[in-house]
This record gives C-alpha cells, sequence and structure tokens, in this order.
C-alpha cells in the first residue's frame, strides 16, 4: 500500500531556498569570462582549495584538498587567490535581486539565501514555479553565475530542493508531494541533522527524512527535544523557522587566521604570527564595540594537523595587552619544538558589547584604563596611516619570507587609482580593459568600494 500524503493543499506557504553554485569559482569565471568551461580553483593564498569549478569537482577536486596535491594530479587546474571583496559584490547583488521578488528575504551565507513568496502570484501573474524560475534566470541574466532553486512550503524542504539538483537546477516540491521527495532524503541530508543525530536516529531503525517524518511528534520531541519537534513539522510542511529578513547585528565570535607562505619551526616568527592574529581580532572586536571573555588559540601544523586550546579571561576586554599574557601560556603549552607549522588562529568567543561597567573592587583600575586608551590611541594611529602600523613587540619577528605563487593578490588589490590603498578604494566603476599579464583581453567593469 503506497504511503499516505501529509497534506493535500499545493502550496499554502512557498518559501524558496536560492543555494549559488560553486559561488567563488563561478564569480571567478563571470568576471573572466574566457575562464569558463575550465577547472578553475580558489585559495591560492592558503595552498589549499577553497572552492571548486564543476568543471574541476569533474575531475575529483574537492574543497580542502592541498594545492601542490591537485596539481600535481591534475596540471591544467587553473589556481586564483580567494577575491572577497567581489564574492561579497556579487553576493550583494544577488541578494538585491531576490528582493525585486519578495520583500522578505533572509540572507543566510554569502552564496545562499530564503525568500518568503507565498502571496505573491497576483503581484506577478504567476504561479510560484514561474516566479522562481524568474528570479533563477534573473540571476543568470545579470550576474552570469548559475544558482540551484528549491521551493517548498517550509525553509527545510525548500533547502533540501535546492540541493537535489546541482549545479543550476530547480526543483518544487509541492505539499501532495512531500511524502515522495523526503522518502528520498537520507537523514545526514537533512538540514539540522548533525553526525550524532544521524547515528541516534539509525538506532532506532531509521533511514530516511520520511522515517522519521512518519514517527509521532510526541517521539521526535522526547528523543530530540524542542529541534526535533521543529524538524518533525518541517518536514511534514508546517513552517517551524519563519524567514527573518532583519541584517545579522550580533556575532557569535570573531576569529583570524593566517597561512605563512611557507611553513616555519621557528618558535619566535610562529609567535609573532599568533600575536598579529589576536591584534586584527581585537582590532575587529573594537571596531564593532564589543569585548570579549573567551580566547582560542589554535596552531596548524604542516601536516594539517591542529592542536587548540581555549581558555577564559579574567574579565571581559577589548584590549589587546589584556589578552596578550594568555595568549602567551596557551602558545607555549601547544607550540612542539622541531615541528613545522603553517597557519595561527585565534577565536575571541562570549562577545558582549563594551559599554559602562560597574568596577571590581579588587582590580587594579589604572593599569586597566592606561591599557584601554592605548589601544584607542594605536586605532587612531592605524586608521590614518594604514592598519599595524603600530604593532606590538613581537611583530618584530615577522620577518618577510621569500615571494611565491601563494603570495599572489587578486587584480582588486593590485589595480588601484591614485589614493587608493588595497582596504580603502573610492566608490567609483572602474573599466577594465586590455591585457594585464596572463588575463584574458575582455572587458570587464566593477564597482569598487571601498573596506575595512
Amino acid at each position: 500500500m503506497p504511503p499516505s500524503p501529509f497534506m493535500l493543499t499545493s502550496f499554502p506557504t512557498a518559501i524558496l531556498h536560492v543555494d549559488g553554485d560553486a559561488f567563488f569559482a563561478s564569480v571567478e569565471q563571470a568576471v573572466q569570462p574566457a575562464l569558463k568551461g575550465k577547472p578553475v580553483v580558489t585559495g591560492k593564498e592558503r595552498g589549499i582549495i577553497a572552492c571548486a569549478s564543476y568543471e574541476a569537482k569533474a575531475l575529483g577536486i574537492q574543497r580542502g584538498i592541498p594545492l601542490h596535491e591537485a596539481r600535481a594530479a591534475h596540471p591544467q587546474l587553473v589556481i586564483l587567490p580567494s577575491d572577497y571583496e567581489t564574492y561579497s559584490l556579487f553576493s550583494r547583488r544577488m541578494f538585491t535581486i531576490m528582493r525585486r521578488y519578495s520583500p522578505l528575504v533572509e540572507e543566510y551565507s554569502i552564496d545562499e539565501g530564503f525568500a518568503e513568496l507565498s502571496g505573491l502570484r497576483r503581484l506577478f501573474r504567476a504561479s510560484y514555479e514561474e516566479i522562481a524560475r524568474r528570479l533563477q534566470n534573473t540571476i543568470r541574466e545579470e550576474l552570469d553565475i548559475t544558482v540551484s532553486v528549491g521551493l517548498s512550503l517550509t525553509k527545510s524542504l525548500a533547502k533540501l530542493a535546492s540541493k537535489y539538483r546541482k549545479p543550476a537546477g530547480f526543483t518544487a516540491v509541492r505539499g501532495r508531494h512531500i511524502h515522495l521527495f523526503i522518502q528520498r532524503t537520507p537523514l545526514d541530508k537533512v538540514w539540522g541533522f548533525g553526525p550524532n543525530t544521524v547515528h541516534l536516529l539509525s538506532k532506532h531503525g531509521l533511514k530516511t527524512a520520511y522515517d522519521f517524518a512518519v514517527r509521532p511528534e510526541a517521539w521526535a520531541q522526547r528523543l530530540l527535544g524542542k529541534i526535533g519537534r521543529e524538524l518533525w513539522n518541517e518536514l511534514r510542511g508546517h513552517p517551524a523557522y519563519p524567514i527573518n529578513p532583519d541584517p545579522k547585528t550580533s556575532q557569535a565570535s570573531i576569529s583570524k587566521c593566517k597561512t605563512f607562505t611557507s611553513p616555519s619551526a621557528d618558535r619566535n616568527f610562529v609567535y609573532a604570527a599568533l600575536i598579529r592574529n589576536l591584534e586584527s581580532a581585537f582590532i575587529k572586536l573594537r571596531r564593532h564595540r564589543l569585548k570579549t571573555v573567551l580566547l582560542t588559540v589554535i596552531l596548524r601544523r604542516r601536516d594539517f594537523s591542529d592542536g587548540g586550546l581555549e581558555a577564559r579571561l579574567n574579565r571581559a576586554t577589548a584590549s589587546t595587552q589584556e589578552a596578550v599574557p594568555l595568549t602567551r601560556t596557551l602558545f607555549d603549552r601547544l607550540f612542539r619544538e622541531g615541528l613545522d607549522y603553517r597557519a595561527t588562529a585565534v577565536i575571541l568567543g562570549r562577545l558582549e558589547e563594551d559599554r559602562l561597567e560597574q568596577p571590581d573592587l579588587f582590580e587594579d583600575r589604572l593599569r586597566i584604563d592606561a591599557m584601554t586608551r592605548a589601544a584607542s590611541t594605536v586605532d587612531a594611529i592605524n586608521a590614518r596611516f594604514g592598519k599595524h602600523t603600530v604593532s606590538l613587540g613581537p611583530a618584530l619577528f615577522l620577518h618577510r619570507p621569500k615571494i611565491t605563487g601563494r603570495d599572489e593578490h587578486p587584480w582588486r588589490k593590485t589595480a588601484l587609482f591614485k589614493g587608493e590603498t588595497a582596504r580603502r578604494r573610492l566608490y567609483l566603476p572602474r573599466l577594465r580593459m586590455g591585457d594585464l599579464g596572463e588575463r584574458p583581453a575582455e572587458h570587464m567593469a566593477f564597482c569598487t568600494r571601498g573596506s575595512e
């Protein structure tokens, strides 16, 4: 006996999910049309693949593979440094296009977003499927990149649908077809089911999203709690997660990571690189008027294995100098003599607003105020003369290693107007014409915008 549908209504609600196809690589191919059809990967500055085009994926190239391994196996790879500012501009334009079709758009990530289409059929004189296809085609025509689109009744179902046929796929799951769709969906593909949850559900004999959805709601909540009840409803076509059009104003953490051009076993150099990350993280922390109380230090070795430690500061602070002693302690516990290190990272967690606080009776208030003033002075100098013009003493060990291909910068950071810097540029269109090095001789227009 065939399974019964969960509902007979086609679209009591209509939720759209847009998912960029190999977004970073696709943007590079849109900016440089001569790269279309070629296996393109980004991440040259990191030494590992950050994104691979579908032509590269067809060769077996995946994200996270060391570049030297990929290049050795496939010499025809086109390896580019990541141009995150251009990716951000394309992302902004993609979400602008989405807002032409719906006032309710949620920016989920740089290349993913949701839109609420419910009630818009009369406005566009089209079905929900036609509206979604128009949006997909508009992105392709105006940005010259492809996106995969999923349309269904909830965010979870729409996200599953967008990944069902990639790249440039379109999948619409009506209410009366939900049960058929999730029968083909393994548990590990469900948005919200992590590896541990999948193992737990497997122990109860579940294999697909349908197996979970046909269990009683009370059973799902008893086993997985609130998220179990919410996903049970989402998979049956009852929205539990509304579209949130508000911009994300709070940050859960701030992280800074830097890969060395050449791996190093020099203790002073590795520590200096770590402190530089700490400075950069605290500069961003102060720019957003936040404080942190949780510090994580990570050292990555040549073989890509990681070592990390997390510790709490004595008090929430926005001063770099207050965090240096703890950073040194964590570094000394992690660093191993004789091993080559290729990257360091700092993560600031437990963020809170930097506002007036009640002084602690036993704290050294004079010292705290002095460090706060010092940080403000350093920020003012660096804002005028450039980031890290004034920095902590360990930066003296940041000797300049030999220049390699990983030091290559994206075009946007090198083709500057007079007076511009790599971080601050005029908000003006920039037309690039002619042959520049190995780049093709196409006309390429950009809208540059200063960043900090």
